[in-house]
């Protein structure tokens, strides 16, 4: 693959502007949910300059304020940003020669679900300097919604930021239904997952277990069991259904 001399530091300025948009909406729930949580306003700002990971930082604040152990929040939040690590690997096979360890550091800092998307559609080696705009970009937006979220929780009426902050909950439900409701894998392993954190939350024997245990556990026996019952090949897509008890792989 030959460098693509169009894949200028401008380019990734102006591909990562729809990301950016995109985060605006879910960094602000995720600065409005971290002030409604007692933080002060630089708590949330500092932890998205630090942290680049949306699902994270929301169950990170969570567990810190409920007072979660160091141990218990370091292994909640590195099963959740697990994924990244496949992704680097992915990502860093595409990229030019020149990109130093330094420089490569700074990416994998900067790789979320959506820049490894855009990045991983462009053609030809992957150079800094469009990976720099791309990250630039995309990061402004979700510390500058972060900043907005945590002041206007300051700002508007306690009744307000409770009824916006169903805004994160959407979020979820936006990443999971679609490819629910079109996979029966996908829709069977978040039922497994939905049955056991209710088991966690309602179920007296279970229901002393911190949320971060829960959510290692939920994640692990529904990760276990997706991967053992609708195993992936290298030619397989999500397209149809693993063999499970007589059903047919539709690929």
């Amino acid at each position: 693959m030959s460098l693509k001399s169009n894949l200028t530091f401008g380019r990734g300025l102006k591909d990562g502007v729809p990301i950016a948009l995109g985060y605006l909406s879910v960094s602000f729930a995720f600065g409005m949910s971290a002030a409604s949580k007692g933080f002060p306003f630089w708590s949330p700002c500092l932890i998205s300059l630090t942290n680049f990971t949306g699902t994270g930082q929301f169950v990170g604040v969570d567990l810190i304020a409920a007072k979660a152990g160091l141990f218990e929040l370091a292994f909640t939040l590195l099963i959740i940003n697990l994924r990244y690590l496949l992704m680097s690997l992915s990502l860093s096979q595409r990229l030019a020669p020149n990109v130093g360890l330094g420089k490569r550091l700074l990416i994998a800092f900067g790789n979320t679900d959506e820049i490894f998307a855009v990045a991983m559609q462009q053609e030809g080696l992957l150079p800094f300097r469009y990976m720099g705009g791309l990250i630039i970009s995309s990061f402004s937006g979700w510390v500058f919604g972060t900043a907005i979220g945590a002041g206007a929780s300051n700002l508007m009426p306690a009744a307000i930021c409770s009824a916006l902050g169903i805004a994160v909950y959407a979020m979820f439900i936006a990443i999971i239904v679609p490819p629910a409701r079109k996979h029966q894998p996908v829709l069977r392993i978040v039922l497994i997952a939905i049955t056991l954190s209710s088991v966690f939350f309602f179920v007296p024997p279970f229901h002393s277990l911190s949320s971060g245990w829960s959510i290692i556990i939920c994640g692990a026996i529904a990760s276990a069991y997706g991967a053992y019952f609708y195993p992936l090949r290298d030619d397989d897509n999500l397209s149809g259904e693993s063999e499970e008890g007589g059903e047919q792989n539709d690929n």
